[in-house]
């Protein structure tokens, strides 16, 4: 518990330091996609997932979210993902980025991120590209560099197949990659884990919208060895059910 104290209050130095230099990042704008003064600062909240996974065990929940404020050109990002199983927090995982446009639809990121489990914690440094790709598949890629030398690399593709202006089908892929293997964290080097998922919303309104789908994940190598060996799956296919919103 003390080492869990110790290791949230450095990441919040971390974090306000970082935050910081925002607000000077965020003044220092040339509204380059908007002409005089018209670069207001905007914000948004998006909550891509909040669901409950079909599982024998306590239904686990989901959230995975992001979130951002700034003006045309510059941002700071938020993105978390949480997972929550019998009233615990099983897993956790904080973004906070800068986000810098470098080309139509596509920004530059780079920041922290900070990853909590009950036994175990870690930060990262973070560099990142996210934005829409040819053909309208959204990227969001990221290199992450952590203590003691230890290096990641994430892959999240997304796109939206429209069969109604209001039912959206969304397939997603999401892969990971370690440069070596981290024993307390139970993941092994090279390629650790894919998901996968396929979800069905229907928007009551743009801004709310329920869904059902189905989702898999697998681990590979290393990984997979040391879920094993602590008697969990390596392999999972659950369906879905949840919500999706933004405001």
């Amino acid at each position: 518990m003390k080492l869990f104290e110790k290791r949230l209050s450095r990441f919040k130095r971390e974090f306000f330091s970082f935050a910081l230099i925002v607000p000077v990042l965020l003044g220092s704008v040339t509204p380059a996609l908007a002409g005089g003064n018209d670069d207001p600062l905007l914000t948004m909240v998006m909550i891509d997932q909040l669901e409950a996974r079909d599982a024998d065990e306590p239904t686990p929940w989901v959230l995975n979210g992001q979130a951002w404020v700034g003006k045309d050109l510059k941002k700071l990002w938020f993105k978390a993902e949480v997972e929550n199983a019998d009233g615990e927090i099983e897993e956790a995982e904080v973004q906070a980025l800068y986000s810098q446009a470098i080309a139509p639809f596509w920004d530059f990121q780079f920041g922290l991120r900070q990853d909590f489990q009950p036994n175990a914690n870690r930060t990262w440094g973070v560099i990142g590209l996210q934005g829409l790709a040819p053909y309208f598949f959204e990227i969001d890629t990221a290199l992450f560099i952590g203590e003691s030398g230890h290096t990641a690399l994430r892959l999240n593709v997304e796109y939206e197949l429209l069969f109604t202006q209001r039912l959206i089908l969304t397939p997603e892929i999401g892969v990971n990659f370690y440069g070596e293997s981290d024993v307390e964290f139970g993941i092994g080097s090279g390629l650790s884990d894919v998901e996968a998922g396929l979800r069905l919303r229907y928007e009551i309104r743009r801004e709310f919208a329920p869904y059902i789908g189905v989702n898999w994940n697998k681990s590979f190598g290393n990984t997979a060895d040391f879920a094993r060996n602590e008697g969990k799956d390596t392999e999972d296919l659950q369906w879905v059910i949840g919500v999706r919103a933004w405001f």
